[in-house]
């Protein structure tokens, strides 16, 4: 999507509510697996063995290799994906979703979004796992125990898998599993996985069949900030913003008793936001839904903090509730990267709100009563000094086709 000015961004913004996250039913279910043939597919990663028997894709361990994934060669964004699975008792695997297999990524390994196919006592079966990136899960079934029981050991299991925008849901065998959050990444091949079964020289098999998807388009990064002016934005009194070197820069004196704010010329609803931000002094913020007022604050409404140490991620409601979610001092030195370039992304979907930090989940309220529409806006809090910058700040909008 090419965009001519910034101007343009807002109005194709609001044009599509702000927010890329409504399932559209673009076109009919087709196929992903013709039942006889591998037509379409490709094996990355490890030595695993990938067969058609009686109209399923059969995947076999190998001993002594990696995970390995028979892979779309078609790369996909939002879509609705359904599909069958029977998998041996003993042997992991799973589905990948929006994964990629990138030459400058850990020399090409697979890596991307896993709905876990778990036959273990754990039971996460439909539980997203985060695979050979950030390495865990971003959603399991500790406590969703009727999906955890919907499992059918020794027999074929239904996957219902939905991605639009940064949200991710599955379903297994009609039970809701897991409903994500998530906007790391939008498009990707769909993978099956065998799992590395170390020294193992028995073969265990998964097998696959009746693979379709509904193919919904995608979604991509549309800037809210040209790189060369504030266009599209408006400030009010207390400090200093301007444009260096393609950087938002804002800045402000401890003797500045108000907080200067950027605020957005436009309302958003619903949307997904992500910026890049380094707090080298002072505490700022990234508002959103919020109502200008008169007054030294500036505005009323939702931050996601922003300081130079402490509680950055969290969730913090000028003229309203204060902290509604203050992260831990010992969570935030995990995730935080002081002096360093951090990224934020800010999901609101009618009343459920997520904000991560660099890939993490720092807050979540899943039935919010707040309001539901306001301005962006960037803070420069008063009575301190302060020092703030901000860059690639753009927003998820549905991409043209």
């Amino acid at each position: 999507m090419k965009l001519a000015t910034i101007h343009t961004v807002f109005a194709l913004s609001l044009l599509l509510g702000s927010y890329c996250g409504a399932a559209e039913q673009a076109g009919k279910f087709v196929p992903l697996f013709d039942g006889k043939t591998l037509e379409g597919w490709k094996q990355l990663g490890g030595k695993a063995k990938y067969r058609v028997e009686d109209g399923a894709i059969v995947g076999s361990s190998v001993p002594n290799t990696s995970n390995s994934f028979l892979c779309t060669e078609k790369i996909y964004g939002d879509f609705i994906l359904e599909l069958e699975f029977n998998v041996d008792p003993e042997l992991n695997s799973g589905v990948q979703i929006r994964s990629n297999s990138l030459p400058d990524y850990r020399r090409g390994v697979v890596h991307g979004y896993q709905v876990e196919i778990d036959p273990s006592p754990r039971g996460f079966s439909g539980g997203i796992y985060d695979e050979s990136r950030r390495g865990r899960f971003l959603q399991d079934l500790t406590d969703n125990e009727p999906a955890r029981k919907a499992f059918k050991a020794g027999d074929w299991n239904k996957f219902r898998i939905e991605a639009v925008g940064d949200s991710i849901k599955t379903w297994l065998n009609g039970v809701p599993a897991t409903d994500l959050v998530d906007s790391m990444t939008q498009t990707g091949f769909i993978g099956l996985q065998v799992h590395g079964v170390g020294n193992r020289t028995e073969p265990l098999q998964v097998r696959w069949r009746n693979i379709r998807i509904q193919d919904l388009g995608r979604c991509e990064w549309a800037p809210l900030f040209d790189g060369k002016t504030l266009s599209g934005w408006h400030t009010l009194p207390g400090g200093k913003w301007e444009v260096k070197d393609g950087l938002i820069v804002g800045t402000s004196p401890s003797s500045e008793g108000r907080h200067g704010l950027l605020v957005s010329d436009k309302t958003y609803k619903d949307f997904t936001v992500r910026l890049k931000f380094k707090a080298v002094k002072g505490n700022s913020g990234l508002y959103f839904r919020s109502e200008k007022v008169d007054g030294p604050v500036g505005v009323h409404g939702f931050q996601a903090e922003i300081a130079e140490a402490n509680d950055i991620g969290g969730l913090y409601e000028t003229g309203g509730r204060a902290w509604v979610v203050q992260p831990k001092p010992e969570d935030v030195k995990k995730y935080f990267k002081p002096g360093e370039w951090n990224e934020m992304s800010v999901s609101a979907q009618g009343r459920r709100i997520v904000v991560e930090v660099n890939g993490t989940k720092t807050a979540e309220l899943k039935d919010d009563p707040g309001r539901l529409e306001g301005h962006f806006a960037l803070q420069l809090h008063g009575g301190m000094d302060m020092h703030v910058e901000f860059k690639d700040v753009e927003m998820l909008t549905k991409a043209e086709r």
